[in-house]
Parts: structure tokens; C-alpha cells; sequence
């Protein structure tokens, strides 16, 4: 299945992609619905599970398969590849597993996603100081503004690959390699670019994002991505009979972990979700990322010129496609306005998400993904 393919035969696409037989779906910043092949993943793989032991139900090669599939999307490798659920729960794992000391500080953007706020800012429990970065507009980080606030003592920099509000992506190699040079960590929430851009790990120390926005998947199956050599020193924060070492179901005496991104892995998976989130990079793989990057320039560049003809107020309508997303972000002169804007696009069966700021302005916040045709984005005007 191509691109083309998909956006030239309206047939396949609503098989493809059921949510387009009953709504035009542009949310996918949010929650993504699942595509007919996830869903038939999933199908059947609780079809065996009710047949036979759950985890004997999986086949033998799923999980180098799916660690395969997701060290593709990321440009890593399989064994620095962990299944831990959801975004919120990976980068929790990192804060709480990292070797800092009282005086050690990180840096952060505190209008950033809350599940890459509150990890840090927990951290200042241990004596850590937690610096929010100071920039000079919303959801517009720089690499600038990185250097500006990094010091001796700097041992972390957390930060999404892409504002969920604004949609600005960072220049993560950019950034990353300022901090390498820095002997700085790097960490990167890349929910809002997995599965919508190329991505590389290549200055990234720690990477995660759960697979229920552009990766096309489910809730809380989620990829961890941690660099072979932070391994053993990024300790395990939690522990169980699958990420330490007991032969035989036996404990052991002392605690030995994985080689490995097993390590983070402490329990059961969640196996439903995996064998959805499979089903999911494979498809988006077979598309190809590059051209799906593209393909949401593409309808951004679309978007931006009619909304302003429109009379709305887009969010960095000028952005240059280094740092433009799948995210176009616009408001109606009141909130009120906005709100209304949002209900009636609602009652006609476009779904898009509502969002506010930290002063309080309402945002209608359009992601479609590869899959929403020109056909589609123009409904979407005719009701504007």
C-alpha cells in the first residue's frame, strides 16, 4: 500500500481507515483512531489468546520483530528498544533513574506537555534545581535558547521534538549536539513526531512516545528508547521477574538486569496493545515516513493560506518547514467565538481538538494525518 494508493482510491482509504466512512478525523494530535489493519491485529491476536495460554498466543518472533520495527522509525538499534506503555511512564522511568545529585540541574520548558513537566519538576525533591527555559515566544524553542541557560552543572535537557499547541519542532539534532559537546544528556518527548517525520536518535540520549497520536496505535503502548550507553546507568526503576534475572522463576540474591532494553521492562505487556502497535509502525514504515512528512507539509501549506482568508489567527503561519509540523493552530477573534467554532464543527462530524494556553486563549488545533484527503480539508473550510 502506497501513499497514492490511498489518497487516489476513496474505496481503500475507508477500508483502510474506517473512521473516514463517518467523520472527517483531523484530531490526530490527540487520540488517534486505530486503522483496519491495527484493529485486525489485535482481533486476532486475542482470538489465539482465548484459545491458549496469553503470552504463548504471541508468536515467537513478535518482540525482535517489533523492536526491529521501531529501532527503524527511531534510526537506533533493537536492544536500546524497551515496551514500558505509556509517554507519561517512560519519561518517569528516566527522571527517577538517572544518577543526579543535590546541586545538579536540569532544564525544561514548563508550557510543554504536562507528562514532560512533572517528571522533572518532581525531581527538585532530591535536591535537583529545575531551570524552566526562558523564551520569547510560545512553544517556539531555539537552540539558542538551549545555550542560554545550560551550565557546569547542567546534567539534563528535557524538551519535546514538537510543541503539542503551537506545533513548532525542535531542531533536535541541532540542540542534541550542542549538548553532547556539553557532556549534557538529551531527552525527547517525540510523541508529536513519531510516525509524522523522520526521526533520529543520533544526539538523543533518551527518547519516548506512546503510540496512540501519528504512530496510529493504541493507548499506553508505547516505545522507551535509551542509548546502549546510558544503560548501566540509568537504573531500572522498577523491578519484577521479567527485567532481573530469576531462572526457573526463582529469585535471586542480588539484582542482574538485561543487556539490554529488557531492563526497563520489569513485568508482563501489555500484549494487546503490542500486537497493535506492531501492526501499526509496520504500516507506517511500509508508507514511509519521508513521504508522509511531506504529505502533511503538504496540506499545511494548504491550511495556513485559507484559514488567514478566512479571517483566523494561525499560530507561526510563516514557520519554515524545518520547524512546521502535521499541527495547524488557529483561533477566531474571543474564545467565545472559538469555543462555538469548535462545538459546530463537532456537530457536523469534524473532529478536531480544542486547547488553551497557560493565559487562557482557546485554540482549535488541526492534525490531519496522510490519510485526510484535499477533499476533506475543503468540507472542513466550507464550514468555516
Amino acid at each position: 500500500m502506497t501513499l497514492e494508493d490511498i489518497l487516489t482510491n476513496e474505496e481503500l482509504r475507508r477500508q483502510e481507515f474506517p473512521v473516514a466512512r463517518e467523520r472527517i478525523f483531523l484530531a490526530h494530535a490527540g487520540d488517534c483512531p486505530l486503522p483496519r489493519r491495527v484493529g485486525d491485529a489485535i482481533r486476532e491476536y486475542l482470538a489465539r489468546a482465548e484459545g491458549d495460554d496469553q503470552e504463548g498466543a504471541i508468536p515467537s518472533a513478535f518482540f525482535s520483530e517489533a523492536r526491529n520495527a521501531a529501532a527503524r522509525l527511531l534510526q537506533a538499534q533493537p536492544e536500546e528498544i524497551s515496551f514500558v506503555g505509556p509517554t507519561s511512564l517512560a519519561l518517569s522511568y528516566v527522571a527517577s533513574g538517572l544518577p543526579l545529585r543535590k546541586g545538579d540541574n536540569i532544564v525544561i520548558y514548563q508550557d510543554d506537555y504536562p507528562s514532560n513537566v512533572y517528571p522533572w519538576i518532581a525531581l527538585a525533591e532530591r535536591g535537583v534545581q529545575v531551570r524552566f527555559l526562558n523564551i520569547r515566544h510560545y512553544g517556539h524553542i531555539r537552540l539558542i535558547d538551549v545555550e542560554g541557560q545550560i551550565d557546569e552543572n547542567t546534567r539534563l535537557v528535557a524538551l519535546a521534538s514538537c510543541h503539542f499547541i503551537s506545533g513548532q519542532r525542535i531542531d533536535v539534532q541541532g540542540i542534541g549536539c550542542l549538548l553532547q559537546k556539553r557532556g549534557i544528556a538529551f531527552c525527547v518527548d517525540a510523541i508529536q513526531t513519531i510516525g509524522a517525520f523522520p526521526t533520529s536518535v543520533e544526539y538523543v540520549d533518551f527518547m519516548a512516545a506512546d503510540a496512540h497520536k501519528w504512530l496510529l496505535g493504541p493507548c499506553a503502548a508505547g516505545v522507551l528508547y535509551v542509548r546502549k550507553s546510558w544503560q548501566e546507568q540509568l537504573r531500572p526503576p522498577v523491578y519484577g521477574w521479567h527485567n532481573v534475572r530469576c531462572p526457573n522463576y526463582v529469585a535471586q540474591e542480588k539484582l542482574a538486569y538485561p543487556p539490554d532494553g529488557r531492563r526497563y521492562e520489569a513485568g508482563s505487556a501489555n500484549l494487546v496493545g503490542l500486537a497493535g502497535l506492531k501492526a501499526a509502525m509496520e504500516m507506517l514504515l511500509e508508507i514511509g515516513i519521508d513521504n508522509i512528512g511531506r504529505e502533511l507539509l503538504r496540506k499545511r501549506a494548504w491550511l495556513v493560506p485559507a484559514l488567514q482568508a478566512k479571517g483566523y489567527s494561525v499560530l507561526y503561519p510563516d514557520a519554515p518547514p524545518e520547524t512546521a509540523s502535521g499541527i495547524v493552530t488557529f483561533s477566531a477573534t474571543k474564545n467565545d467565538s472559538t469555543i462555538q467554532l469548535h462545538a459546530r464543527l463537532s456537530a457536523a462530524n469534524i473532529v478536531t481538538s480544542l486547547r488553551a494556553d497557560r493565559q487562557g486563549n482557546r485554540y482549535i488545533r488541526l492534525s490531519p494525518h496522510f490519510y485526510n484527503t484535499d477533499t476533506e480539508l475543503r468540507r472542513l473550510m466550507e464550514l468555516l
